[in-house]
């Protein structure tokens, strides 16, 4: 498959040239730099590999091995990718985000992150009853870090069974909502000793990269609505074919379903002493 450069080429593969600009591209996007700052080795090797490549890609074409339609939708897709990326660039290029759009955007992204963060020690167990037996045991007085180091089947017991501070969100549902809604003094069949402070947002500054993101993905999508909403667009997912009966099923074979994936297990029951308050 030869491509739109027409630059002077840098080598000629069965008769197909590969220009100088596509090999500038490519050196560019493996190593960062010019080709002029690369040995004469470097570029060889480079050139090599092109030249390889475009050998494969010739054979795969021969064999029809572009045409197959698992290949032929990747090679679609990757079209699709790269000129969505392209008319991004395009459209971004002059409407770089505003001090005034950081900032909101920062207060939206500081109004959405959970205020509080807990600090929670744990003991991971197999099963239930022997969960029981653990809180037995803190009953009695037995120290929690002590009963950690010597009964928990995660790697925090060599700290305790210190999980550190946290945030619900990064925890299972399970735990997250156990340590959220225990209280201080509250004590459960299920313990878990937990305590919070304040979360502190990252200043502004810290974070202004990754705002800037945030805006111009957002004004891109609003693009990409305008396209949309601009557009005459019918969608036939879920009519029936042309001949075919409502409910019917289609005409062209589908593919087998996938077997449902298993349900994630629960985790092994915890035990912990009471929360401090």
């Amino acid at each position: 498959m030869t491509t739109a450069d027409t630059s002077p080429p840098v080598a000629t593969v069965n008769g197909s040239p590969i220009g100088r600009d596509f090999y500038e591209f490519y050196i560019k996007g493996i190593t960062g730099k010019a080709s002029a700052e690369l040995t004469p080795q470097q570029r060889e090797l480079a050139l090599d590999n092109l030249i390889r490549a475009r050998l494969v890609e010739e054979e795969a074409v021969k064999e029809g091995l572009d045409k197959g339609t698992d290949t032929a939708s990747m090679l679609e897709l990757s079209r699709l990718n790269v000129l969505q990326q392209a008319v991004s660039d395009r459209y971004l290029k002059d409407r770089k985000p505003s001090e005034q759009e950081l900032r909101a955007e920062y207060e939206t992204q500081i109004a959405s992150t959970p205020k509080q963060e807990y600090h929670a020690r744990h003991i991971l167990v197999a099963t239930e009853p022997f969960a029981d037996k653990l809180v037995t045991r803190l009953d009695k007085g037995e120290k929690f870090d002590a009963l950690a180091k010597q009964e928990s089947m995660d790697s925090s017991k060599s700290n305790g069974g210190d999980l550190g501070w946290f945030t619900p969100d990064r925890m299972v549902p399970e735990f997250a909502g156990a340590v959220m809604a225990l209280k201080a003094g509250e004590y459960t069949h299920k313990p878990i000793q937990t305590h919070t402070r304040e979360l502190t947002p990252p200043a502004f500054d810290q974070v202004r990269a990754r705002l800037e993101q945030i805006v111009q993905n957002k004004k891109f999508h609003s693009y990409s609505d305008e396209l949309m909403h601009n557009a005459k667009v019918e969608k036939l997912l879920d009519k029936p074919a042309a001949g075919q009966a409502a409910g019917a099923p289609p005409t062209a074979p589908t593919p087998a379903a996938s077997p449902a994936p298993a349900p994630a297990a629960a985790p092994p029951p915890a035990a912990a002493p009471a929360p401090k308050g």
